[in-house]
């Protein structure tokens, strides 16, 4: 018999989060309601805070935060204070620096150069180690976000123009990210060498929008113009006569671009196109496959909501299985509400889901969930799909088993947290849920069901190592530093 503590279950912590969702216009006068509504779209990239910054031809506002984009800018009042034609805004879930009101992005500076804004989405994996080098060298942090570094950089950067100074800051920069900058004039997109975090470009009545999915870009009744290659930068800057010139710019030496994985997985909405590629279509083939490749008699097909929904369509329509909504989610229920006390934590994922009783009891159960992190709330699903009469539950997961911690911007457990790599074998992983079966999709059945072929182990289509341990750049940060050396980068604990 398996025992466990509260903080086994400790069901925030068994899923995977998105850093950041970023968006940018250039040129409209309703730039900063658009961003506003650009970043609702974008929510579900991090729901800790947010913030905006827009530039009126004088001086430059900012507006930042805590909680979700409908909570503040919806105010028209808030809105009010965002005045001017050019407006950058990012919702923000952290992964590096502490959950505090100096670390929400847009982060802004003065520089010789003139006023900056930068935002961006992803993780840089040589940030802290050009922290320190900076803070050697005299310089003043005044937040704990990686994103900071770019903005001393750029200050330190001998060109002589702003765009300049952005893209040799951006070449110092390892990992993964999507990153708009904004100054008085020019709103610029710079995306990795290797493509692992996605970034877009729309226009709206012929003014350039860059953001973190398309579907940002339905919301506001933009236009979808194309992705932004790997390792490229591209520079919209309004001219003296009010029209807008774009400058593209790439690498020298580019790589093959390898987009993450989990963005088709968990992370992008499913109305979302991924390096052209549609979300919905790749998770209900993910389901697909996982029918052909992990087949079970039962009498219905149940997804975990909402992220297993199109993989459990997909595994119904191959395997002639009925699909059912059997597990009913509440929309409504915010994190802050399970913490206050041990009582109301102890009713776990009932809070968030509960099981259709009318379409589980006395039947045998396929849940099929888009992934499986620690295995905690699987446990409870489990047990509260076995409360409501079902005689057998078969979990069918439509990814690998993740044995990797990730670098890029997805905030993962230590690898010993995660559950595949707390059991010797499939079995043991399957007695620890409670399940009746336990199967994962294959990497080639992964890689099928986004890109069409199976993974080329010489050259992966994919950015994948959270399943295959295989890091598609350096670690600096990671294997420069002693494994006893503390991850707190800041004396000051901010309030609140």
């Amino acid at each position: 018999m398996t025992h466990w503590n509260d903080d086994d279950f400790d069901l925030n912590g068994d899923t995977l989060h998105e850093e950041c969702g970023v968006f940018g216009i250039l040129g409209h006068d309703d730039a900063s309601t658009l961003t506003a509504l650009g970043l609702h779209a974008l929510q579900h990239r991090g729901q800790e805070a947010a913030g905006i910054v827009s530039f009126d031809g004088r001086q430059f506002h900012q507006e930042k935060h805590m909680g979700l984009v409908g909570d503040h800018y919806t105010d028209p009042a808030v809105l009010a204070k965002l005045p001017g034609n050019i407006a950058i805004g990012h919702t923000r879930y952290s992964t590096t620096g502490e959950v505090a009101l100096r670390n929400v992005q847009p982060l802004f500076a003065e520089l010789e150069v003139g006023g900056i804004a930068i935002a961006h989405n992803g993780n840089f994996t040589n940030g802290l180690t050009l922290r320190r080098q900076i803070i050697a060298t005299g310089a003043i942090c005044q937040s704990t976000s990686d994103s900071e570094v770019v903005l001393h950089l750029i200050a330190r950067s001998r060109h002589t123009s702003s765009t300049d100074r952005f893209i040799d800051a951006i070449r110092q920069m390892e990992g993964g990210y999507a990153m708009l900058a904004m100054t008085r004039t020019k709103l610029i997109a710079a995306r990795d060498p290797v493509g692992i975090r996605p970034l877009v470009m729309g226009d709206l009545d012929g003014k350039p929008i860059f953001c973190s999915e398309t579907c940002a870009l339905d919301i506001v009744g933009a236009k979808y113009v194309r992705d932004v290659e790997n390792g490229e930068v591209i520079i919209c800057e309004i001219q003296p006569d009010g029209s807008i010139s774009i400058d593209a710019r790439k690498p020298a030496h580019q790589v093959a671009e390898r987009p993450c994985l989990f963005e088709y997985v968990y992370f992008a909405r499913p109305d979302s196109m991924v390096s052209g590629r549609s979300v919905y279509t790749a998770r209900k083939n993910m389901g697909i496959n996982l029918a052909k490749e992990a087949p079970v008699a039962a009498d219905v097909v149940v997804p975990v909501p909402d992220g297993g929904t199109p993989a459990a369509i997909g595994y119904a329509q191959q395997s002639g299985i009925p699909f059912e909504l059997g597990i009913i989610r509440n929309h409504y229920v915010g994190r802050t509400f399970i913490e206050p006390t041990q009582q109301i934590r102890a009713f776990g994922v009932r809070l968030k889901h509960s099981a259709n009783r009318a379409e589980i009891e006395g039947k045998r159960v396929i849940l099929v969930d888009d992934s499986i992190v620690r295995g905690t709330t699987s446990v409870k699903i489990i047990q509260m799909i076995r409360d409501a009469g079902a005689t057998e539950v078969h979990i069918r997961v439509a990814s690998p088993m993740i044995f990797h911690s990730d670098y890029y911007g997805i905030d993962t457990p230590d690898p010993d947290k995660l559950l595949a790599n707390q059991y010797a074998d499939l079995d043991a992983m399957c007695r620890y849920i409670g399940a009746d079966s336990l199967a994962f999709l294959s990497i080639d059945g992964l890689y099928e069901a986004v890109g069409g072929k199976k993974r080329d182990p010489k050259a992966p289509q994919f950015t994948d190592h959270y399943f295959t341990g295989d890091y598609p750049t350096q670690l600096t940060d990671l294997h420069g530093r002693p494994m006893s050396d503390p991850k707190q980068i800041s004396l000051l604990k901010e309030a609140g």
